[in-house]
């Protein structure tokens, strides 16, 4: 009988019946595990952060932690711990961030993107505000400014914003939009405030 050393789930066989298993084989022919297992109650999310910016980050910071492979959900974690060494190549601190929402979606290994947030606008134990996410076709640069062009009875109306990152062709807005509003993506080459559009 094999017994492990904590609950957790089977993630993969790593010995068949049969094989010489044997811990901390080095180049051998043994195999050195029967297999992988993963606790999933206590999974966290290593970002690589640029140490210019490390001296902002806190442990039991609250973040928002967005899939990869669901990128208009958000689920809350916290930072566990910065990691006292850098990698010097790339200048860059990992930081450690437990994920504090349970859910079954959430699987080891998948891609993540973690946002930092300022712990008075986001206390511990606090909702994470809602994602809003546009077309990226509909964010426009102006200026040098992030804009998106709305549509309110039946006319343009320009509308300056905070854009974040693109994932899966949809942008982050976080600041400008409060959700609902109808936006321009395709069929005006040059928009102007006030231009009469009909909806398809």
């Amino acid at each position: 009988m094999v017994r492990a050393p904590f609950s957790g789930t089977v993630l993969r066989k790593e010995a068949e019946v049969g094989e010489v298993v044997a811990p901390s084989v080095g180049g051998g022919l043994t195999r050195g595990a029967v297999v992988t297992m993963a606790d999933l109650a206590t999974l966290e999310v290593e970002v690589d952060v640029n140490e210019a910016y490390i001296a902002r980050i806190r442990g039991g910071q609250p973040t928002r932690i967005t899939l990869d492979a669901y990128p208009d959900t958000s689920f809350r974690g916290a930072v566990r711990q910065v990691v006292p060494t850098a990698d010097r190549q790339r200048a860059t601190v990992q930081v450690k961030v437990a994920i504090t929402d349970r859910d079954p979606r959430i699987l080891p290994e998948m891609g993540a993107r973690v946002d930092f947030l300022e712990p008075d606008t986001a206390p511990r134990g606090a909702a994470a505000a809602p994602l809003l996410r546009v077309p990226a076709a509909a964010v426009r640069e102006d200026g040098g400014r992030s804009v998106v062009w709305l549509v309110r009875e039946g006319r343009l109306v320009r509308r300056e914003i905070s854009a974040g990152p693109v994932s899966g062709g949809m942008r982050e807005v976080r600041r400008g939009l409060s959700g609902g509003e109808q936006v321009l993506v395709t069929g005006v080459e040059a928009p102007r405030e006030g231009v009469r559009v009909r909806l398809p």
